[in-house]
Parts: structure tokens; sequence; C-alpha cells
């Protein structure tokens, strides 16, 4: 378990990766919200510094005072059992409070956290809701830059956010398939090092002998299955997935331009030139899925990834599996209002595995279980072949 000096770098490197996120956004940049699965990033940074003012502060430190009355209504998320809260669509209708109001905020709450630290001993209750704490605002880090991606990506002017980010690296390496032999493997978190709950229970699972790739899909192949048709052949998509396609008429990827035709996408350093050694980033599970039937191969299920995992290089791309989001057994909901955190979404899901360009440092591991709806693809999700 992490020591309490340690968790006090934890928390106060946390806070400050996210602000620097920020750093590169204009004012107008923090109120904008396209889209129901995007928040402004003003909400994002009021959220994770309502998180330790709901659930360490007010619960833990003896007199604490609030900052505000109203910031629970605002920054609660989906914590039903906590009280009522902004409609999530309505996220980019606050003009108020103010971004300047809300970096207040979280200095005030930054502050009481750092004074808690200093004059009391934590007991093992507290140490873990802090350090819950930490790895939610390093989840909304991820979604910080995913987010943000989306508000400057469909803005008609296609603004640069940060020039050095760098989300396209090429896997350099020649192809090569992974033979995993068939057996009884166990799967799940089992050290004393930090997990969510979702990714505990660990427990033995039977895989068949299968091979997977050591590199991700790369545009160059997926512009193969566009030029074949593959939008096209109703033959390869779910009923599901090919009703998402039409109803929405996508014919691309996430962020693709075609430009005197040249393929183009959009990415952090602004629009460029789309490579075709580059990985395969922001497509659905149905494309996914699409892509796969045209290989005449497959996703790999979350716990063929798991397993094979130390075999190949990961981290680019959260990468799409084949498995349902659901409990590991002898799963069991956490008491109170930090028992909505994971188990109560573990339907219509699909895991995704590894991590991604935007993911925080020292936050994944081989057993952490992302997880999206299907249609989903604003996050840096790619592909990993199985046969």
């Amino acid at each position: 378990m992490i020591s309490q000096e340690d968790l006090k770098s934890l928390f106060t490197q946390t806070r400050a990766d996210t602000e620097k996120i920020c750093s590169y956004l204009e004012t107008e940049d923090y109120v904008v919200q396209p889209i129901v699965d995007v928040s402004p990033p003003k909400w994002h940074l009021g959220h994770t510094t309502w998180f330790f003012e709901e659930f360490i502060l007010k619960k833990y430190r003896k007199n604490y005072k609030l900052f505000d009355e109203h910031s629970a209504y605002v920054f609660n998320s989906y914590y039903e059992s906590v009280g009522d809260k902004v409609v999530r669509t309505d996220r980019g209708n606050l003009s108020r409070p103010t971004v300047a109001w809300v970096y207040e905020y979280r200095e005030y709450v930054t502050k009481e956290i750092l004074a808690f630290f200093h004059d009391t001993y934590f007991d093992r209750e507290m140490m873990e809701v802090l350090e819950i704490g930490c790895h939610h605002e390093k989840q909304h880090q991820e979604l910080l830059l995913t987010d943000i991606k989306f508000i400057l990506g469909n803005n008609p002017l296609l603004p640069e956010y940060n020039l050095t980010f760098r989300e396209n690296e090429i896997e350099e390496a020649p192809q090569e398939w992974i033979k995993i032999e068939e057996g009884v493997y166990q799967i799940g978190h089992s050290s004393n090092d930090f997990s969510y709950d979702n990714e505990l229970g660990a427990h033995k699972v039977y895989l068949g002998e299968y091979q997977i790739s050591h590199k991700l899909v790369t545009n160059g192949e997926y512009l193969e299955f566009i030029n074949a048709g593959g939008y096209d052949n109703v033959l390869l998509w779910h009923a599901e997935g090919w009703d998402w396609k039409n109803i929405n008429n996508i014919q691309t990827p996430l962020y693709w331009h075609k430009i005197n035709k040249q393929w183009h996408h959009y990415t952090l350093q602004g629009l460029k030139i789309l490579n075709p050694d580059a990985p395969l980033c922001h497509v659905s599970y149905y494309e996914a899925f699409a892509f796969t039937q045209w290989k005449k191969m497959r996703l790999p299920t979350e716990f063929e990834w798991e397993i094979a995992s130390k075999n190949f290089k990961w981290g680019k791309r959260w990468e799409w599996t084949e498995s349902a989001y659901s409990p590991y057994p002898g799963f069991k909901t956490a008491e109170g209002a930090l028992g909505e955190y994971n188990g109560k979404f573990m339907v219509n899901q699909k895991v995704l595995r590894g991590g991604s360009v935007a993911t925080s440092p020292n936050h994944t591991r081989h057993t952490y279980r992302n997880f999206f709806q299907p249609p989903l693809r604003w996050q840096f999700t790619g592909i990993r072949l199985a046969r």
C-alpha cells in the first residue's frame, strides 16, 4: 500500500498535471460542449476538485467549510446517491461559475487537502479514497485531452492545441504474429499496487490456442478497407453497427478529411497529412469489428489480450476487445457513493485494454479494464488483430 508521503506527492503532481493540460487553452475553449459525451474543460477542473471535497474533506476533515454551497450541484457527475446535479447535456450551457472561479475553487480544495496531510494521520480507508481520487483525476486528464481534441477538431478552423503533443508514433518493426498455447491462465489484478475494483477477483480462464498481432492496425491498412468498399458491405457489419453507420453517415474514422484528393486527419498539433504507417485511431467497436471481418480475422478477447500483452508494446491506443464489460467472479460493489464508480456500468459496453497516448503516466497496467459503448470513438481507440 502507498505511504502517506508518497500519496501526498501523487496528489500534488496530479493536481499540477491537470492544470498543465489546460494551460494550452484559451478562456473561450473552457466552456464548449459539442456533444453529450464531451464535457467542457471547465467542468473537468471543477468535477475533479469536487470529488476530493465530497469524499475526503466533507467526510473526514473536522469543521471543513465548503468553498461554495452550489459546487456539488454543478460538478457532480453520475453519483445519484450524493444528490441532485446539473443534467449532463447542460454542462456547456453554464457561463457561470467562471473559469477564474473554478481555478480559485481548485486552489482552495488543494490547499485544504495539503493542510489535511500536514495535521492528520490517515487511516487505511482515508488513504484508499484519496488514492482513488488521484487516479480518478488521472482518468479525467485523459478525458480532458480527448474532449479538447473533439472541441477543437469540430471547430471549422481546426486550430492547434499543443505542437509538442505526439499522438501518431510509428511502430517500426515488421509484422509478426505471437502464438499463445492452449491452456488455463490466471486473469486479474493480484498485487498490492493500486487497481480498480473491476480488476479484482483474480481467476482462471481457459484459452484455446490463438495468435495475436504484435502491432496495431495502421492507417494504411484501414485505407485498404475503405477503398475496398468496407463501409458499404452490409455483410461485414453487425446489424446495430450498420444502422449506426447509415444513420450517422459514417464513411471514415473520426477526424479524417479528404482534401484535394489527399487524406488528412486532425491532430492535437492541427490538421496533418495522414501517415499510412501510423497506428489507426478514433474508430468505434462497430468499425473495428467490420474491419476484422474484412480481414477474415477477429478482435482478441480481453483475456487473450491480457495474457499476450507481455509479448508486445502497448499503450499507444485503447484497443477494442471482443469482451463485454461484466464483473469478475466475486465482484462486490463498494459501500456508499463510491460503489457507483464502476459496477453500475457493467451493461451494454465493450472492454478496451492497454492505454493511449493521452493516458496519464503510471495510470494503466496489464489488468486495467477500460470500457465504452460500441459507437463511441472520440477516445484514442485502435485495433489489434487476432486469429
